[in-house]
């Protein structure tokens, strides 16, 4: 998705003012520096910067949308060096495994349901039923409980 472009409100105004006040004299100089040709000086200069960072912001998204499609051609590139190293040496070779691959070999499928973790390894923990952790963890007749 394209990034907005900037339009600047306060620059339109200003054109619509200078306009205006060049009707009235194209030299008006109310003091103070304040004159119409300062005025449209700073009005085109505000044109151009606007101008500006609205190309930076295009040439940015171009930039984003080749990165990307140079990324998509170095995703299919890497897959197609796996493959061709998996050709050349077998899925199971310690090649493959060195081209990051998983070598056929070292695979384990997991069945479902089943967890990542074998349930003898898993830690059991003590619930305090109470949960004022008192000493001997019971209060009222209950004893903490033990939970896998």
């Amino acid at each position: 998705m394209a990034r907005r472009k900037r339009t600047s409100q306060v620059l339109e105004k200003a054109a619509r003012r200078a306009a205006g006040i060049n009707s009235i004299d194209p030299n008006l100089n109310v003091g103070n520096g304040l004159t119409l040709p300062a005025f449209s000086t700073l009005i085109e200069t505000m044109r151009t910067r606007e101008h500006l960072y609205n190309t930076a912001l295009s040439n940015l998204d171009k930039l984003y949308h080749e990165m990307l499609e140079t990324e998509r051609e170095l995703a299919d590139m890497a897959e197609h060096m796996l493959l061709g190293v998996a050709t050349q040496y077998g899925k199971s070779s310690v090649e493959y495994g060195m081209a990051g691959g998983v070598p056929k070999n070292q695979r384990h499928k997991k069945l479902r349901g089943e967890s990542p973790v074998p349930s003898s390894q898993q830690p059991s923990f003590i619930a305090s039923v109470n949960g004022n952790g008192s000493k001997n963890g019971s209060q009222n007749g209950n004893k903490a409980a033990a939970t896998s």
